[in-house]
């Protein structure tokens, strides 16, 4: 039961070492893809409403170690993403390039649309995406593309990652 969930954190610790030591140093990007958002995404539609709040919260925290933003700002909005998208998972075949786009779509515009929520309750963050810029569209815009790579990915290890769903 534990072994998925050390799996995907791992996988979501390799991300975000990605993200902020790597993506986040290249100079002429407008914004960083996010990778911890589609992993994150990609566990909660395989594994359901609490693999989508445990991964969530997961890389969130990771987030928050990494970044400047106060602590739980990034779990907070991640868990509510994770845990909407493993509602979702249930219903749709996110198989293909298409729908994973769509949700890689989706999953940052409501990111935005949380970071700018929550923030209400944090002033001092200054990570809020100013919707009709470019780095919120050159984000929006990798994160579809990229979705369906990171997806693919992903299914290599669907048999390790997906948590053993019990009968009732």
């Amino acid at each position: 039961m534990i072994k998925p969930y050390i799996l995907s954190a791992v996988i979501l610790f390799c991300a975000v070492l990605i993200e902020t030591a790597i993506l986040s140093n290249i100079a002429i990007l407008p914004s960083v893809p996010d990778l911890l958002l589609l992993c994150t995404l990609y566990f909660a539609l395989q594994g359901g409403k609490l693999s989508g709040e445990i991964n969530g919260f997961i890389s969130g925290i990771f987030l928050d170690f990494l970044s400047g933003v106060p602590f739980g700002f990034n779990c907070l909005y991640r868990t509510l993403i994770g845990y909407i998208a493993g509602i979702i998972g249930t219903t749709f075949n996110f198989y293909g390039f298409f729908i994973p786009a769509l949700f890689g779509l989706f999953a940052t515009a409501t990111k935005s649309l949380f970071m700018w929520i929550i923030s209400i309750s944090f002033p001092s963050v200054s990570t809020v995406y100013h919707i009709a810029t470019v780095p919120f569209f050159f984000e929006l815009a990798c994160n579809a593309l990229l979705a369906p790579l990171v997806f693919k990915l992903l299914s290599i290890f669907k048999a390790q990652l997906v948590p053993a769903q019990k009968e009732v």
